[in-house]
């Protein structure tokens, strides 16, 4: 089963972690009650800001008796005395219940939904269930619209040169296809203990960006085609489909920002904790698009005697930007994909 509930950050003090207990009761128990007819689950969240506003905490459990469940959530420990949460009163030392929580995407708002019992379902379809700000798909369907986008560019850019469309196609195709096995080696070498809960999710962008060009550089060479026109023509392609495939990461809840207070943070989930945070995929989305157009207008206005110098300058700027941004992302580690 799937449930969300939610409560207030605070207004001031400093960053704390909250812990949330769910409690669930199968409802039509007869007999001797089983495991699988209660569970019991504590959930903590780190670094939460106050000032940032609602907050909402998501979980998923698995393993239990088919039916209909009455599960309730506390908030066991959140911020220090005179900084408390305001959902629910409560008397000092006990537990602040916590509302279910519902999402408006016209008001783009977090409120309080209708209590009702939870049902159980078929696991593959209890991870589809949407937390609040997350549209499910979404990142794939992005992803597939950012590449038609970036094989459209490149090739009206390319014929303008008068380079054989359908062996750039080929090129193109077959080094997309060897980037994402090398993005999805690299989020498996950064994740060796956690990927397989999540086999199709999770992708290194640096190791994208190591093995797609080096591909691409032997099929060029297989094609005899130019390369630094080629390169050069791909770049904004590149660019423009990150752009788009950016949004999909925000609206699917990857490499989110951290919580905020900042009235510039967004409200977003990382299809755990939904929050105020840093709209770091917003920003990468923007930035692919400013060094899009930026590339596109040196291609049509300029034209570099120099081939390739657009793709390496792009890629330069790119990469140093969004180790800036990396900083931004809520998950800590020493080494970012």
């Amino acid at each position: 089963m799937a449930v969300t509930h939610w409560f207030d950050s605070g207004d001031e003090g400093q960053p704390y972690a909250a812990t949330v207990r769910f409690s669930g009761q199968r409802i039509g128990v007869r007999g001797r009650p089983q495991p699988q007819d209660a569970f019991v689950r504590d959930e903590v969240i780190e670094a939460l800001v106050p000032g940032s506003g609602p907050v909402s905490i998501t979980v998923r459990v698995y393993d239990l008796a088919p039916g209909q469940w009455t599960v309730t959530a506390n908030l066991i420990r959140g911020p220090h005395a005179g900084n408390r949460p305001r959902p629910v009163a409560s008397r000092p030392g006990r537990a602040h219940t916590l509302p279910r929580a519902a999402w408006s995407w016209r008001r783009w708002a977090l409120s309080s939904g209708p209590f009702h019992p939870v049902p159980t379902g078929w696991a593959p379809l209890v991870r589809l269930v949407s937390p609040p700000a997350v549209i499910p798909g979404s990142w794939l369907g992005l992803v597939v619209l950012g590449v038609l986008v970036g094989l459209a560019i490149q090739s009206v850019l390319l014929a303008r040169e008068q380079v054989s469309i359908s062996a750039s196609l080929i090129v193109t195709v077959v080094a997309l296809v060897a980037g994402l096995i090398g993005a999805k080696l690299r989020y498996i070498a950064l994740h060796p203990r956690t990927w397989r809960y999540s086999p199709t999710e999770g992708w290194g962008v640096d190791g994208f960006l190591v093995v797609m060009p080096l591909v691409a550089l032997a099929g060029l060479l297989a094609f005899r085609l130019p390369i630094g026109l080629f390169v050069d023509a791909s770049t904004p392609a590149l660019f423009f489909g990150v752009a788009i495939g950016r949004l999909g990461c925000f609206f699917t809840g990857c490499c989110a920002g951290r919580c905020t207070a900042s009235r510039w943070g967004v409200w977003s989930s990382d299809r755990r904790v939904g929050a105020r945070r840093i709209p770091t995929q917003l920003l990468e989305s923007a930035t692919g698009l400013v060094i899009g157009l930026a590339t596109l207008g040196l291609l049509v206005l300029v034209r570099p005697a120099v081939g390739g110098i657009i793709f390496l300058g792009a890629l330069i700027t790119y990469s140093l930007l969004r180790r800036g941004l990396l900083r931004l992302r809520a998950e800590r580690r020493t080494v970012r994909g």
